[in-house]
């Protein structure tokens, strides 16, 4: 029984949690600060960070003096040099040697320190790079949530159109039993109605799969359902003033992908630097301590470790003279990549450019689209109203009322799209500039 009851109240919980994420209405900033924390690609890009500082403490780790311990334990037969006492022996040798070894390099053509720098280089571009995929995230989202908002309000446009139709119909067949219209009028209402249900259905199936672009940002599981939070009715569509040149130049100044492009450059001249280094000479300490034991000597195994101890200290230099051309190689193979980063940094800010130049444009025609497309609702609105009027009297045929529906109808859906392009554009001109993303 008790067993049952666990159980029973374990299902109640999963129902009533279940339940609590399909209520829950997510507001713009609620799917940002959730898909930063648990989008891959932002995990991603956390874990290339994570890496570059691995690859930061390893080049660090150079400077250190490396140590090993060795031990072996041989066999030989006939005549052989003594692996302790290096004398010729002609017998059977049984022999164990023990040892540690260490160096350290002193100087290597300051290619280890270049290394840390160049690692350092490329941790901090790592830092931007993980920016970069959260700025990503950020716009993606915005655009997601945005055409979500705008395939929403699509819904209610067309249900309204269809009740309308739906309406028409109704009265259409009443006329046509009293006579005063052809069956044709009727089943042009008929099949209006029919096309407003067909949009109805299209526009609900638009909205569901911008809701399930949106819960993949947000890596959410097919099971979750999802409401998003409507933005303010009164929001200020047509208050646009913005200076172009200054939200590119504090483009240029904050977004990440800008500084990794040129820390990119620095981490190619710091390969530059440790290629260079390969022409310079490699000077390291050495040292070991070790001690052994032979079977041929009369001395036992403690006596023979204490009398074979042995210490060794020295310097070991190494000159590079010829090394297939492999230095040169990596030399002109750093100098061309600095080349292409540079590159590379020039075609970024072209990028950063031309997104700023068309989010401009696009923000100057959506606030004159606003204005345009409202004028145009209003009048349409009032025609279609007139229309139905007149309709009711009998002054207009079917067809003419369709045509006035239809002309409404696009009118709803022009304000409606120029609205939201005009949210979008301002907003993605307010990120450029770093400033936060509200609605």
């Amino acid at each position: 029984m008790k067993l049952f009851i666990t159980i029973l109240s374990f299902f109640f919980i999963q129902i009533s949690f279940a339940q609590e994420i399909q209520t829950k209405i997510w507001s713009l900033q609620d799917c940002i600060d959730y898909a930063l924390e648990h989008n891959i690609s932002v995990k991603d890009a956390m874990l290339n960070k994570n890496s570059a500082e691995v690859d930061y403490s390893k080049a660090q780790s150079a400077r250190l003096p490396n140590l090993f311990g060795n031990a072996s334990q041989s066999f030989s037969s006939g005549t052989s040099i003594d692996p302790i006492t290096s004398d010729y022996v002609t017998d059977q040798i049984h022999s164990t040697n023990v040892g540690i070894n260490s160096s350290i390099t002193l100087f290597q053509g300051n290619q280890i320190s270049n290394q840390i720098k160049q690692n350092e280089i490329l941790l901090n571009q790592s830092i931007f790079q993980e920016e970069v995929e959260k700025n990503n995230i950020v716009l993606n989202i915005l655009e997601t949530y945005l055409q979500t908002l705008y395939s929403k309000e699509s819904i209610a446009i067309a249900e309204n159109n269809l009740a309308a139709s739906e309406n028409e119909v109704e009265r259409a067949k009443a006329r046509l039993d009293a006579g005063t219209i052809a069956l044709s009028d009727y089943t042009e209402a008929q099949s209006q109605a029919a096309t407003n249900k067909y949009n109805v259905i299209a526009a609900k199936n638009n909205y569901q799969q911008y809701i399930i672009t949106l819960k993949q940002l947000l890596e959410l599981s097919p099971m979750d359902e999802i409401e998003i939070e409507a933005i303010d009715d009164n929001l200020d569509l047509i208050n646009f003033q913005i200076d172009k040149t200054e939200v590119y130049n504090n483009a240029l100044d904050f977004l990440p992908e800008i500084k990794s492009s040129m820390l990119n450059i620095a981490a190619n001249e710091k390969e530059l630097d440790i290629a260079k280094g390969g022409y310079l000479p490699t000077l390291s300490l050495i040292g070991s301590i070790g001690s052994g034991y032979t079977s041929i000597s009369d001395n036992n195994f403690s006596d023979q470790f204490d009398v074979n101890f042995n210490q060794k200290l020295g310097l070991s230099l190494s000159i590079p003279i010829f090394n297939r051309n492999q230095t040169k190689s990596a030399v002109e193979a750093a100098t061309i990549n600095i080349e292409k980063a540079e590159i590379q940094k020039q075609s970024i800010e072209k990028e950063v450019y031309k997104k700023v130049e068309t989010a401009y444009q696009n923000a100057v025609s959506a606030q004159e689209q606003v204005i345009a497309s409202e004028a145009s609702k209003i009048a349409a609105e009032q025609s279609y109203n007139l229309a139905q009027k007149k309709y009711e009297l009998g002054d207009l045929s079917t067809t003419d009322l369709v045509i006035s529906q239809n002309i409404y109808t696009n009118a709803q859906q022009n304000y409606l799209q120029a609205k939201y392009l005009n949210i979008l554009y301002n907003q993605l001109l307010q990120f450029y500039q770093g400033n936060d993303i509200k609605l």
